[in-house]
């Protein structure tokens, strides 16, 4: 069916593709939106379209970080609910190329990466993450980054919808350009909406 992850051969491709694929949903469910709406809280939450990218986005690149054997930055409490605003200087345009430049580099990074077994070191100082583990594997940070996007993507989904009314497979449909069917009608654009 079109939208599903596309088929590929071995753990590596699968992996990346899934990730891909869950990236890309989240960035589709901006499309057609002004800089306006993708800022928008329409629920009582306190989540935004615009939010849930930036966020996904700089929760991807921490953990390639991790994978990349970076020095960690130290642990911010104060700081991990502001991940989720779009500041009034970023446009959804500036969200969608980071997002896109992080795909990129989580790609070159994993494609570096001889054994997806290789050992990933746990922080010791984030208090959510599991107590007397020394490391993860690398894959298990791709399953989790997958598991990471495609929770937020649902909520980015449910956002969307209460903006406009917009599902993500008729917003895929019109922005891939796939041929309407009796079971499918395309997302249209309303007000100052337009299909870019």
């Amino acid at each position: 069916m079109p939208g599903d992850t596309p088929a590929t051969k071995g753990e590596r491709a699968n992996l990346l593709a899934c990730l891909e694929q869950q990236r890309n949903c989240i960035r589709l469910t901006a499309f057609g939106l002004t800089d306006a709406q993708v800022r928008a809280i329409p629920t009582v939450s306190p989540l935004s379209v615009g939010g849930i990218i930036k966020h996904v986005t700089n929760a991807e690149r921490s953990w390639i970080d991790k994978v990349a054997l970076l020095p960690p930055e130290p642990f911010d409490p104060s700081g991990y609910g502001d991940s989720f605003v779009m500041r009034p200087d970023e446009t959804l345009q500036d969200l969608i190329d980071a997002s896109i430049e992080c795909g990129r580099y989580t790609e070159a990074t994993i494609a570096g990466i001889a054994d997806l077994s290789q050992d990933v070191p746990v922080p010791k100082d984030v208090p959510f993450f599991e107590k007397g583990l020394d490391a993860w594997e690398v894959r298990w940070v791709l399953i989790h980054l997958i598991e990471e996007l495609a929770r937020h993507a649902g909520h980015a989904d449910i956002i969307r919808e209460h903006i406009d009314g917009g599902t993500m497979h008729a917003i895929m449909a019109t922005a891939e350009n796939w041929p309407e069917e009796p079971w499918l009608e395309h997302w249209k654009p309303s007000g100052d909406q337009v299909i870019p």
